[in-house]
């Protein structure tokens, strides 16, 4: 995620007519990427997907992609990437021969200068390492119950948040705060919109990114939630509010949420009747919150590369709609969003030293405004 993000932030076209050989913008100089920040997600890829064949082997489970979630989503989110290239392609063409239909040769001069095959190796290795971590990650995520038979946490998770409320349930007092009714629906929606927003900003930052190395420092912390998201799972198994004390949601109206809940739950109790049963998968847990750490993630990053200042305005507004959906609800404590943050702060950190990308220097190429 890089200062300019959008197609169109490239300088305007110097006066007099260019022809497309003479396409030229110092901004779209060819871009090679560093072979650290290149290799970081594969790597990154590699241990989490051998820690995740450890953790099913101890589990007694095959590695598997149960109901083929992530090979899914890895399609879609490179189709959603070369449309957006084809777009970046075509509105280049057009601002640097300045005409809203470039010919065939001019879009061809573009994607030789801005797609060169070094950045779309890269870009096509940091889409693919993000989902493989996603994939080992349902792995490790599944198979925690059995790793740690019996190891719940839920009820000194919530201890921990009555003390920080002097005594109160956080969730409580969100409910009598905001009440139920239309904004648990609206809250349901935010909570839901993770799903989606995480592969359009790693797709958006990648291929808009006009220095790639800030993409690829985002695309390497992204992907680092998923194995630290793992490990915190392991530490402090737990279920999360609305499971331990369902009636306590209960008045809450039915929402795509309480819908997802209920699923999660039959197939967690599918699952560990017979673990070993092809499709089957469990995907319940409340330490740390990684929609916070994405989101978090994605905000802290846009922050530090430069982002337009409205992207950054709508990001850290999403991480506190986020955060307060995911407490609502009665996914999270209170301490796992907390974690969550901690989760994204590591993320970020451990990937400008796998990258070798310093944030604040690639701020410093491209203004934020």
């Amino acid at each position: 995620m890089q200062a300019s993000t959008s197609a169109t932030a490239a300088e305007p076209p110097r006066s007099g007519a260019r022809g497309a050989g003479s396409l030229r913008d110092d901004a779209d100089a060819p871009d090679v990427p560093s072979p650290y920040s290149v290799v970081a997600g594969p790597l990154v890829a590699a241990v989490t997907l051998a820690a995740a064949t450890v953790a099913t082997r101890s589990a007694g489970v095959p590695l598997r992609d149960p109901d083929g979630v992530a090979g899914r989503r890895l399609l879609g989110v490179i189709a959603f990437a070369l449309a957006l290239v084809a777009l970046d392609v075509i509105v280049r063409a057009a601002r640097g021969s300045g005409t809203l239909r470039p010919s065939l040769a001019a879009l061809r001069a573009v994607r030789r200068q801005r797609w060169h095959w070094h950045r779309g190796v890269a870009v096509a290795s940091a889409l693919i390492s993000f989902y493989v971590c996603y994939l080992a990650y349902r792995n490790i995520k599944s198979v925690v119950p059995l790793l740690r038979p019996g190891d719940l946490f839920d009820r000194e998770l919530a201890d921990v948040d009555r003390f920080l409320f002097a005594g109160h349930d956080p969730h409580e007092l969100l409910h009598s705060l905001l009440g139920a009714g239309v904004q648990t629906h609206v809250l349901s929606v935010l909570y839901l919109f993770y799903v989606v927003f995480v592969p359009i900003s790693l797709a958006l930052a990648l291929v808009f990114s006009r220095n790639l190395r800030g993409g690829l420092l985002f695309a390497t912390a992204l992907s680092l939630n998923w194995p630290l998201g793992a490990a915190s799972y392991l530490i402090l198994p737990a279920l999360g509010p609305v499971y331990l004390v369902p009636a306590e949601f209960a008045h809450l109206p039915s929402s795509g949420v309480s819908d997802l809940q209920a699923l999660l739950l039959e197939q967690r109790v599918e699952f560990l009747s017979d673990p070993g049963v092809a499709g089957t998968a469990q995907s319940i847990a409340a330490f740390a919150s990684l929609h916070v750490s994405m989101i978090f993630t994605a905000a802290l990053a846009a922050h530090l590369l430069g982002v337009r200042r409205g992207a950054r305005i709508a990001l850290w507004a999403l991480l506190g709609a986020s955060t307060v959906a995911t407490i609502y609800e009665g996914w999270h404590y209170v301490v796992d969003d907390i974690a969550g943050v901690a989760i994204g702060l590591a993320a970020l950190a451990i990937a400008r030293v796998l990258t070798g990308v310093n944030p604040t220097a690639e701020r410093r190429l491209s203004p934020a405004d």
